[in-house]
């Protein structure tokens, strides 16, 4: 059968790797990507469907940077409203509205959130005109924002909504909506559509150093580092879109860089659900920023921090310091307060933010630059999660500029990721789908939300080798065919890639995925073709990242909290 000639398969296994690889070596391309976060790999998509011919490569795994480690949230930011950012927070919401309905209904899931008040009036009259506006500004992009209304609570609505708040810490609240998001898997899937638009993309692939003519950039030297290759790729255009690591990449072009970008870390603790009693999640002011209490799935997200960082950006350290302080924050208004044993798992991420506004990072803006740094380099940097699909279309806007010919405008506002067409009716026979297979319905609108209408595929595996349906140890909300398809669909190289992104095991699981891991493996063996060693070999890798996290989060600083992190080996 002959292979289609405008889109690709939806997979992103190995031999798609080697393809990638060939195809990045052997043409040039008129858009090469660095960086496989949500804004490498939102260019990727907006460049291929324009028909150019794209590549994109990523030195670590999809998302294993920012991207992975956000508060999983696509919200306009109620905050900027105080900052007086209205356009940032009117595009934030416009983007919203469109990943729920149209790009992403499969990941993007609306979220209730209680916003309390402690003063009775002036508070209410303060707060509820800032979310009128929020709620003006959804609308404002010509379809429905896909979200209710604010609404306002008195005190006893607020207690029937959360009972475990504190009765003496509000005298009433309002309720809003957002939205969230399985962040990782969010950019996993955008890499794979990139893929079937024509993308050559490939993970675990580092730049080290840009090929010029004159001052012109035309490539870079690149190093797989699977297999130790060395290798050269041509472009016309190269998009650097490596977030925190931005600074980094520019050096290497040797060009002075027109902005900095600072990095500024935030931690969240992942909580059992049963220990806050609640129907919605909770917004708090802190001194310094906001906090929020985010439901996610049978646990709770509690963050954020947001204090400077200028150490090692592959691997943040959360602190014990930043434990306690976002317990003793969520602590003032909880009747019932949680202690470090309620904590079932941390992470912490850094923010790129653009440098030169504040020395507070947390008043660093979140607005986006887009520049061409020197002829063929374009640098795009700060933003946000939630507009990430601007920032990639203002990068490919000023990439395609300097290209001759016609070229089409953005179309992602149009493009759906894939998954996503079919999602609401696959949803709505999801009871006939479980007696089909003899599963729990649960179980299946689990894998409905991770994969849309791929969830085919994954039943089409359980029913080839049925015990793929048990569940992984110490993980119970996810299943055996979800390792295997990680590995086979979804670019998953490591075992690290699944446990920490392809699901979440590393940061819901008590143990962090240790009793996981040898059963995850295992099954990553069979897809991939480990031997015994390697097996083994990638079972102690995951086992030391654990152990240095855990540890890292003892220690009483950032200095001492990274030096110990550092001690796990990396892959």
């Amino acid at each position: 059968m002959a292979t289609p000639s405008v889109t690709r398969s939806s997979k992103l296994g190995p031999a798609e790797r080697a393809a990638a690889l060939e195809a990045l070596k052997s043409k040039e391309l008129d858009i090469l990507v660095i960086g496989g976060g949500i804004v490498g790999t939102g260019s990727a998509l907006d460049a291929a469907t324009r028909g150019l011919r794209v590549g994109m490569v990523e030195a670590r795994d999809w998302a294993s940077g920012t991207s992975s480690r956000s508060s999983k949230l696509v919200h306009g930011g109620i905050r900027y409203l105080e900052q007086l950012d209205f356009r940032l927070v009117r595009e934030a919401l416009i983007e919203r509205g469109l990943l729920l309905q149209r790009i992403a209904p499969h990941l993007v899931k609306p979220v209730r959130f209680l916003y309390p008040l402690t003063k009775p009036v002036f508070e209410r009259i303060y707060i509820g005109a800032g979310m009128l506006l929020y709620d003006l500004f959804s609308y404002s992009g010509g379809r429905p924002p896909g979200v209710p209304h604010h609404r306002h609570l008195t005190k006893r609505q607020m207690l029937r909504a959360m009972p475990s708040l504190a009765s003496d810490a509000f005298v009433g609240g309002l309720t809003y909506y957002d939205a969230q998001v399985d962040d990782a898997r969010y950019v996993a899937n955008l890499a794979r559509t990139a893929s079937f638009y024509g993308a050559h993309v490939a993970s675990r692939v580092r730049v080290e150093g840009f090929i010029k003519v004159g001052e012109r950039v035309v490539g870079v030297n690149a190093h797989d580092l699977e297999t130790g290759e060395h290798f050269e790729i041509r472009a016309r255009q190269v998009v650097n879109a490596t977030g925190v690591w931005t600074d980094d990449t520019q050096a290497m072009v040797g060009a002075r860089g027109q902005f900095k970008v600072r990095a500024s870390k935030g931690v969240h603790l992942v909580i059992p659900r049963d220990r806050i009693h609640s129907n919605l999640g909770l917004l708090l002011r802190t001194e310094k920023s906001v906090l929020f209490v985010i439901p996610w799935g049978r646990h709770w997200l509690v963050g954020t921090t947001d204090t400077d960082w200028d150490l090692d950006k592959a691997h943040p350290a959360a602190t014990s310091a930043d434990i306690d302080y976002i317990l003793d924050h969520v602590n003032k208004v909880l009747a019932v307060p949680l202690t470090r044993d309620d904590v079932e798992g941390v992470f912490a991420g850094l923010r790129p933010l653009l440098a030169g506004e504040s020395d507070q990072t947390s008043k660093l803006s979140r607005e986006h630059i887009v520049a061409h740094a020197v002829p063929g380099l374009v640098v795009v940097a700060g933003g946000k999660w939630t507009t990430y699909r601007i920032m990639a279309m203002d990068a490919i806007d000023e990439a395609v500029a300097a290209l001759d010919g016609t070229i089409s405008k953005s179309i992602t506002a149009d493009v759906a990721l894939l998954g996503a067409e079919g999602y609401q009716a696959a949803w709505n026979k999801r009871s006939k789908m479980a007696r089909a297979f003899g599963v729990h319905r649960v179980r299946i609108e689990h894998l409905l939300n991770r994969y849309g209408v791929m969830t085919d595929e994954l039943l089409d595996l359980i029913r080839e080798r049925p015990e793929l349906v048990e569940p992984l140890p110490g993980a119970d909300d996810y299943i055996g065919a979800e390792v295997v398809y990680a590995a086979t669909h979804e670019g998953a190289l490591h075992l690290d890639d699944v446990l920490a992104r392809r699901t979440r095991i590393s940061i819901e699981a008590w143990d962090r995925g240790i009793s996981a891991a040898p059963v995850a493996a295992a099954l990553m063996a069979g897809a991939l073709g480990w031997d015994a060693e390697r097996t083994q070999s990638e079972i102690d890798h995951y086992l030391e990242r654990v152990a240095a996290e855990i540890a890292s989060q003892l220690e009483p600083d950032d200095a001492s909290a990274d030096r110990v992190r550092l001690e796990a080996r990396d892959i």
